[in-house]
């Protein structure tokens, strides 16, 4: 089939490489334009358009899509659409514009999660089991039919970030298995079924971290927003990023019980108390410092007695 493939960050990048080595033909890619990235605000292609140019595909890069690009969609004349985390709606005349309409990879168990951060919602919750769906593309949110959804279990350990490329790696294969019985006339798309629930973008404010939580909670919490929009607490007036959190092999035994947010070194690694148990802290990152070992960031802070993050 004759394909537009839609989507701007790195979680796109699987399936547009996947339906390039696959026997469909891919007649132009659309991307959000570049933006400016890190400390100098380069100007800098999307993930999807770099890609896209490594593979000598024609890119259409368009903040939303408008009145001028739908006619370029039109005038594509693609059989599919497929849409992965574009960053933009498409009006119904876009919707409209390849002949079997668009398909949407989203990464969790739809009807849940609907909206822009479905993986940072699920590992913010602590929820231990996702999907990798495809659904067609409606009006609604994130509320077509489902050709196909591939369960995905989230390891314990694991941030969002990670557990969105893993995903993504997942749902090319899903995309691909769909796009093909599109093709052959033998997908079949069934309705939603369940009570919906969604996931808005996550803000900075979402990213603070409280300590008045059992520690599974807290490590979820800090585990979802990291990457972005970046865990984080205050030491005094000191802002630290908290980079990294584990509870592999439970608290050390000799954890002594400590406050929630109280800081303490056991067994040479830095802990913070919770509601419950003391939650590792494996990597922070100091204001205006590089990202550094926690221990190693709290034997430089001398006696952690009343040393509390908040």
């Amino acid at each position: 089939m004759r394909l537009v493939v839609a989507g701007s960050p790195a979680a796109a990048v699987p399936t547009l490489r996947r339906l390039a080595a696959s026997d469909h033909e891919i007649a132009a890619v659309l991307t959000r334009p570049p933006t400016p990235q890190g400390r100098k605000r380069v100007l800098t292609p999307t993930p999807v358009a770099q890609v896209a140019e490594e593979l000598g595909l024609p890119v259409v890069e368009a903040t939303r899509v408008d009145d001028a690009v739908t006619r370029q969609l039109v005038d594509l004349r693609a059989d599919l659409g497929v849409i992965v985390a574009y960053g933009a709606l498409l009006r119904r005349s876009a919707l409209d514009a390849p002949r079997l309409g668009w398909v949407n990879l989203h990464f969790s168990a739809l009807p849940a999660y609907r909206g822009a951060a479905p993986v940072q919602r699920a590992v913010m919750a602590g929820d231990t089991r996702t999907a990798a769906t495809v659904f067609q593309l409606v009006e609604a949110l994130d509320a077509g039919p489902v050709y196909a959804s591939d369960p995905f279990d989230i390891d314990p350990e694991a941030t969002a970030g990670e557990v969105l490329a893993a995903m993504a790696e997942t749902g090319s294969g899903t995309v691909l298995r769909v796009v093909d019985a599109l093709a052959d006339g033998t997908a079949v798309g069934t309705d939603q079924v369940g009570e919906p629930s969604t996931a808005p973008k996550t803000t900075i404010a979402d990213g603070h971290v409280g300590f008045d939580r059992p520690a599974v909670a807290v490590h979820a919490h800090l585990r979802g927003v990291t990457p972005e929009p970046g865990a984080y607490a205050h030491l005094g007036d000191l802002r630290v990023k908290l980079l990294r959190s584990s509870r592999t092999g439970g608290t050390p035994s000799s954890a002594p019980p400590l406050a929630p947010g109280a800081l303490g070194l056991v067994d040479g690694r830095l802990v913070v108390g919770t509601a419950d148990d003391p939650l590792a802290l494996l990597e922070v990152q100091p204001a205006g410092k590089k990202p550094m070992d926690a221990a190693a960031w709290a034997r430089g802070l001398g006696p952690l007695d009343g040393k509390v993050l908040s």
